[in-house]
């Protein structure tokens, strides 16, 4: 019996990559008509490629000025259905004053390359503080994700967009980049129906690991879906966390129960209001529940750290048909002898092994002993490699 997977959200998959033979009606019609272009920022760039493939289905393209604000004020579009981040398009004032609404435009990479068009809809002047302080919850600009909306221009483009082709990131990751309807295909050739995506910018460690084999002993097999954007200066590249992972599900996973799999975005760092995206876009993925644990998408201490839990239960409960597995924070501790949690284990804070990510990255650019407990050496082993020729390198 074919198991029936989650719906995507709002009913089906709108994938924006149209076909070879439409692109090259569209690049002579750019060619004759010389289209103005907006070149796009790599945060742009990967929400372009979740557009394309069908993860940020049903959008068909980057937000008019009325449904920016009334995501940033609301999490409601302007047709009414829910989404919890704005997904826009900005432009310097020499690209915004020559495109007019009504007109197609290019939508170029960092180099010049054509991605693809957007028909523009709206021009409209962002608020920033305004969307800063609704979406990330604080205007200080020493937040990444604070500080990256600041970097772009308040000048927004809205409108619908068809794309060429897919990111580069599809070639560098090809055994990971999938599409939502190519996950959807692998859980259905697995007989999976109760899929849990695990979202991950980081290496699997310990405590990781162990979020993952509670949610497989609730569900038919568990999405590792890492990040291949761009993240903080100091966080660990895709190529390398992607192997990391790999070494820990082929020596500490049973077969056929784990996918190795990536997403293009750059990371926001928005906290709550991320935890959200990453639950609906996962419902397109094909997965019916998101593990969320401590701090999902924080970073600092700008968010408390079960936040992201509680906003699933702020929402109208009909917006979502994935659901969050809500899960406590997991640690090694000395006298349990065991990877356990703040609802299992009674030891006190000098029993267990709490070792942050800022510190971890200290210990391994120092060369410094890690704890066996926190990680496996498998993958500790890939962390002091790529460390020791970062520190060579002088990256």
């Amino acid at each position: 019996m074919t198991p029936q997977l989650i719906l995507p959200y709002q009913g089906k998959l709108t994938p924006l990559l149209v076909d070879k033979e439409e692109v090259i009606e569209w690049e002579a019609r750019i060619k004759s008509d010389s289209l103005p272009s907006v070149v796009l920022s790599s945060r742009e760039a990967g929400d372009l490629d979740m557009l394309a493939i069908g993860g940020f289905s049903p959008l068909d393209g980057f937000m008019g000025n009325d449904d920016w604000r009334g995501v940033c004020e609301s999490m409601r579009t302007s047709k009414g259905y829910f989404w919890p981040i704005p997904i826009t398009l900005s432009a310097t004032a020499q690209e915004y004053s020559s495109i007019k609404v009504g007109s197609c435009c290019q939508l170029l990479d960092k180099c010049g390359s054509i991605l693809g068009v957007m028909l523009v809809r709206d021009k409209y002047t962002a608020d920033k503080s305004f969307e800063a302080q609704n979406v990330f919850g604080t205007d200080d600009k020493e937040h990444p994700g604070v500080s990256n909306l600041y970097n772009h221009s308040e000048l927004y483009l809205g409108g619908e967009v068809k794309v060429f082709r897919h990111s580069p990131l599809k070639q560098k990751f090809p055994k990971v980049y999938l599409t939502p309807a190519e996950t959807r295909e692998q859980f259905v050739a697995k007989g999976w129906s109760k899929v849990v995506a695990f979202q991950t910018r980081n290496p699997m460690h310990r405590a990781h690991e162990h979020l993952v084999k509670i949610a497989l002993d609730r569900c038919d097999g568990v999405l590792i879906h890492s990040l291949l954007g761009n993240l903080k200066e100091d966080d660990i590249p895709a190529e390398v966390r992607i192997r990391a992972i790999d070494v820990l599900i082929n020596n500490y996973f049973e077969p056929d129960t784990v996918i190795n799999a990536g997403y293009p975005l750059d990371m926001r760092y928005a906290g709550p209001r991320e935890a959200l995206l990453h639950a609906l876009f996962r419902q397109n993925y094909g997965c019916s529940h998101l593990i969320v644990g401590r701090d999902h998408a924080g970073v600092g201490n700008y968010y408390d750290e079960f936040a992201a839990q509680r906003i699933f239960d702020e929402i109208d409960q009909n917006a979502l048909l994935i659901k969050p597995l809500k899960l406590d924070w997991t640690f090694w501790c000395y006298k349990c002898d065991a990877v356990t949690s703040t609802r299992t284990c009674s030891h006190s804070d000098n029993d267990r092994l709490l070792l942050s990510g800022t510190e971890l990255r200290r210990l391994l650019s120092a060369g410094e002993e890690i704890p066996p407990q926190f990680s496996r050496p498998e993958v500790l082993n890939i962390l002091r490699e790529f460390y020791k020729k970062a520190k060579n390198n002088n990256i």
